[in-house]
C-alpha cells in the first residue's frame, strides 16, 4: 500500500513526513520495551488487575534485550490520554512520531513535485524511536472515543533503510538530556551509538560484563534498573560506569588502536574481575553484608580506584594474580570494623558523597601499600 509523503534530504540522509490517520498509524507499529536478565529470570511487570486496561496492555508488550525502549509508564500513558479527551482548539499530537523500518521503502515523486510523491510502506511493522507513549494513550483513546479518534491524523518521520543501530542512535541522540532516559538505561546503548566517544563504548563493555559474566563478583548486583529493580543491588550502573571511565580514560594512551576496540575490553574486565575477587576474599564476612559499607556505593568507587592504581603497578602477570592482589590488600582484613553500619559516617565524615568517596579511597589505598590521587576527585 502507498501513502502521500514528503521526502527530506539533510547531507546524506533522507527521510519521510507521513501524516497517518489514528487508525491506521495503530495496526502498523510494534510496541518493544528494553527487557533485562537477571539472576533467576527476567525483570516482569507488576501484575496488573483486570479492569486496567493501560497497565493490562503495558504487560502484554514485547521485550527484548536487543531493544533500546524504556518501559512504557501507566501514568505517563493516562495523563496523555486525558490530554487527548480535553484538547479541544490545540492539536492533541502537535509533534511528530518518528517511526523505523530496516527495510527500503520505495518513493515516486509526482511530476515536477519530486520531493512529494508517493511512498510504499513496509512489509514488517515500524519500530517506534519515539512516541510510544503518545500512541499508546492514542490506543485507549480510540477505544473510548472512536469517531473522535477517526479525525486525527498523527504527524510521522519515516526513516528506512538502516541497520537496527541506526534507531538506537537516533533514540539515544532524542533523549540524551539527563531528565529524559535513566542514566544506567544510556550506558547500556553506549556500544551501539556511532558518534559515542571510544572510551565510553569500551567502558560500557567492561560494565556489561561485570554485571552479566559468571565468574564476576559483581554479577547482578549492579543495578541498571534504577528505581524499577525488584532485587538488592549494590551499585547504581551510571555510578559503576563513571569510576571504570576513569580508570579506562587514564590508561588509554597505553592501548594500542587495536586494544581500544570495545572487543578487547575482556582484559580490563579480566583485572577488575580478578581485583574484586581478592576483595571479597580479603573482606570475607564484610562482603556483601547489609551490616557494613563493604559493597555499598562509596566503598565500590573507592576501592574501582584503588584497583586502578593497582593495575599500573602490578597487572601482569596474569597468572597468580588473585593471589598476589589477596596479599597486597591483606591489611584490609582488619578494617571490617571501620566499614560497620553503626558511625560508619562519623568514622568517615565528609560534606558529600564526592568527598566521602575521596577519603575512603585514600584509607584503602593508604593500607595497600598505594599512593592515592590527593588531587580534585569527580565523583
Amino acid at each position: 500500500m502507498d501513502m502521500l509523503a514528503i521526502q527530506v534530504r539533510q547531507k546524506d540522509a533522507q527521510f519521510y513526513f507521513v501524516a497517518y490517520p489514528a487508525e491506521d498509524i495503530l495496526e502498523k507499529v510494534r510496541f518493544i520495551s528494553r527487557f533485562y536478565a537477571e539472576e533467576g529470570g527476567s525483570i516482569r511487570p507488576q501484575e496488573a488487575a483486570p479492569e486496567d486496561d493501560v497497565a493490562q496492555f503495558i504487560s502484554r508488550i514485547e521485550r527484548s534485550d536487543a531493544a533500546f525502549q524504556r518501559e512504557l509508564s501507566k501514568r505517563k500513558v493516562s495523563q496523555i490520554r486525558n490530554f487527548y479527551e480535553t484538547a479541544v482548539t490545540q492539536p492533541p499530537i502537535p509533534g511528530s512520531v518518528l517511526l523505523f523500518t530496516p527495510e527500503v521503502l520505495r518513493f515516486e515523486g509526482m511530476g515536477q513535485l519530486r520531493h512529494a510523491g508517493d511512498l510504499r510502506e513496509p512489509k514488517e511493522k515500524f519500530l517506534i524511536i519515539d512516541g510510544q507513549h503518545r500512541l499508546a494513550a492514542l490506543k485507549f483513546y480510540l477505544r473510548t472515543h472512536p469517531d473522535e479518534a477517526k479525525s486525527i491524523h498523527v504527524p510521522c518521520v519515516i526513516f528506512d533503510g538502516r541497520a537496527d543501530d541506526f534507531a538506537a542512535e537516533m533514540f539515544v541522540i532524542i533523549n540524551s538530556t539527563a531528565t529524559r532516559i535513566n542514566r544506567s538505561h544510556l550506558v547500556d546503548l553506549y556500544e551501539r551509538v556511532a558518534w559515542a566517544e571510544p572510551q565510553k563504548k569500551f567502558t560500557s563493555r567492561v560494565v556489561q560484563m561485570l554485571y552479566e559474566e559468571s565468574d564476576s563478583p559483581l554479577q547482578y548486583k549492579i543495578n541498571r534498573l534504577g528505581g524499577r529493580s525488584r532485587q538488592d543491588k549494590w551499585i547504581l550502573q551510571a555510578e559503576l560506569f563513571n569510576e571504570v571511565h576513569k580508570w579506562v580514560a587514564g590508561a588509554w594512551d597505553d592501548l594500542t588502536y587495536k586494544e581500544q576496540e570495545p572487543r578487547y575490553a575482556f582484559r580490563f574486565y579480566r583485572v577488575a574481575r580478578d581485583f574484586f575477587k581478592a576483595a571479597a576474599d580479603v573482606w570475607g564476612e564484610a562482603w556483601g553484608s547489609p551490616k557494613h559499607h563493604v559493597t555499598r556505593p562509596v566503598t565500590l568507587k573507592a576501592m574501582v580506584r584503588v584497583c586502578a592504581a593497582l593495575a599500573a603497578e602490578d597487572a601482569e602477570p596474569e597468572d597468580e594474580r588473585v593471589g598476589r592482589w589477596t596479599q597486597r590488600l591483606g591489611p584490609w582484613a582488619e578494617l571490617a570494623r571501620e566499614f560497620r553500619e553503626e558511625g560508619f559516617y562519623e568514622r568517615f565524615p565528609a560534606k558529600g558523597q564526592v568527598e566521602r568517596v575521596a577519603r575512603i579511597h585514600r584509607f584503602l589505598a593508604e593500607r595497600a601499600g598505594l599512593r592515592a590521587n590527593t588531587g580534585k576527585e569527580r565523583s
